[in-house]
């Protein structure tokens, strides 16, 4: 990448794909320390998750390892009923990079559906169907499978110096975790083919200014911002956050009546929960409300 100091390895950047090509000065010292390092860290501030993507050296590109890490964490986030919130984000300069080529699981003539089927299906699968909201917080670099992974998050906040690249076509692929189905609702036919058919790069505010990310921040609030909305979602009720995101996808094909018998339904279901008592309960007291669903 064009301004990359030479004491960092170079990375080509394609589509879901990126090719690490390491340079001399990256010592077998570094190398192993960098190996010893789990690519996932998980840690917690109050009610929120946050999961780390750790392989800096590769921009957090995809490897069996880390999807061997990532999903079960996933798991064990919407599991647990003291998570409230999830924020997902990238250790160094970019935010995840899509599936590294040197991976074993792209050795030889690799059955790459398999591998989406393997790994990106469920971990897309996972994200979409989170009991609580879930943030990604773009701190660089989102390409390929990495940008459609944030852009399956409910939020996502992404750094001033952030972009998101669709190159899949430059390696003769078709965008893949859930781009196909999230590129169009989320930016309309148009948009979604040019940015998959051009695979140009996408900054983080015009990525902003068309609708295809909530947020752009300056790089020193990245991370501040991104726990604040997890913060004030995390002391909203989960349970209608959730049914929120399921509602509103479920409705995009349905005409206005069928949209309106749903709402029906769901409300119906909603208004014999126990947030519902409390959200009144506390707006009738005047007091900040407690929600305990998930």
């Amino acid at each position: 990448m064009a301004g990359e100091r030479a004491t960092h390895p170079r990375v080509a950047v394609s589509g879901p794909f990126v090719a690490l090509r390491r340079e001399p000065q990256l010592t077998q010292t570094k190398d192993a320390q960098l190996a010893a390092e789990p690519p996932l860290l998980v840690s917690r501030q109050g009610a929120v998750t946050i999961l780390t993507l750790n392989r800096p050296a590769s921009l957090n590109s995809f490897t069996t390892a880390m999807h061997a890490l990532l999903l079960p964490a996933l798991q064990a986030a919407a599991h647990d009923a003291t998570v409230r919130a999830v924020v997902i984000t990238g250790a160094g300069r970019g935010f995840c990079a899509g599936q590294d080529l040197a991976d074993p699981a792209m050795a030889g003539n690799a059955d790459v559906g398999a591998v989406v089927e393997r790994h990106y299906k469920p971990l897309a699968e996972r994200v979409r169907t989170m009991p609580v909201p879930v943030i990604a917080a773009v701190n660089g670099v989102a390409a390929g499978a990495g940008a459609n992974f944030a852009l399956c998050c409910d939020f996502v906040v992404a750094a001033r110096s952030a972009s998101f690249i669709q190159a899949f076509s430059k390696i003769g692929l078709v965008p893949d975790c859930g781009g196909t189905w999230l590129l169009p609702r989320l930016v309309g036919r148009a948009r979604a083919i040019g940015l998959a058919m051009t695979g140009d790069k996408l900054p983080a505010e015009e990525a902003e200014r068309i609708g295809l990310i909530w947020k752009c921040v300056d790089d020193a609030q990245l991370m501040d911002q991104s726990l604040a909305l997890a913060s004030r979602l995390a002391a909203m009720s989960s349970k209608a956050l959730a049914e929120t995101r399921l509602a509103i996808d479920a409705a995009l094909p349905l005409d206005f009546a069928a949209a309106l018998a749903r709402e029906a339904d769901i409300q119906g279901r909603m208004g014999r929960g126990a947030d519902f008592a409390e959200g009144v309960a506390a707006f009738l007291a005047k007091r900040p409300a407690v929600f305990k669903d998930r």
